[in-house]
C-alpha cells in the first residue's frame, strides 16, 4: 500500500487550490465583460467569485501556513515567505470585497487581485528576487 508524505500531500492540495482561484479569476474576469450586454449573466462573475475564488483561496492559505509550519521556515532566513505573507494577506482582504465590486460591474478590485495573485506566484518561483542568504559552506574535515 502506498504511504503518503504530509508534505507532498500539503503541496499538492496547495497547488490545486491555487490552480482554481487563478482559473476561477479569469473565468469571472471574462464573466463580468459579458455581464455588460447580456442580462442573463448578469451577477454570474460575482457569485461565481464568491463560492470559487474566495474559498479556493482561503483554503490555500490554511493549507500554506500548514506547509509553512511542516517546513519549519525561519523568516530570518527566508525574507521571500515574509514577503509572500504580506501579498497573500492582501490578496485574501482584496477576494473578500470583489464580490460586491463585480456586482456593481466594477472590475477594479478583481484586476488588482489578479495582478496580485501572479506577483505572488512569481515570487514563489523566484525568490531569490528578493535575495536569499547562502547557506554556510559545508565543512571539508581537512
Amino acid at each position: 500500500m502506498p504511504q503518503f508524505e504530509t508534505f507532498s500531500l500539503l503541496r499538492w492540495i496547495h497547488f490545486v487550490c491555487l490552480a482554481t482561484a487563478g482559473g476561477g479569476m479569469v473565468a469571472c474576469l471574462l464573466l463580468s465583460g459579458f455581464e455588460e450586454s447580456r442580462e442573463d449573466l448578469r451577477g454570474l462573475a460575482a457569485t461565481m467569485w464568491s463560492r470559487v475564488v474566495a474559498w479556493a483561496l482561503r483554503l490555500a492559505l490554511v493549507v500554506g501556513l500548514a506547509l509553512a509550519f511542516t517546513l519549519r521556515l525561519n523568516p530570518a532566513h527566508h525574507p521571500w515567505f515574509v514577503a509572500k505573507l504580506v501579498l497573500v494577506v492582501i490578496l485574501i482582504a482584496l477576494s473578500e470585497m470583489t464580490p460586491k465590486a463585480l456586482a456593481a460591474a466594477k472590475r477594479g478590485s478583481a484586476l488588482l487581485a489578479m495582478l496580485l495573485y501572479l506577483l505572488t506566484t512569481f515570487l514563489t518561483f523566484n525568490h531569490n528576487v528578493l535575495g536569499v542568504r547562502p547557506s554556510a559552506p559545508a565543512a571539508t574535515g581537512k
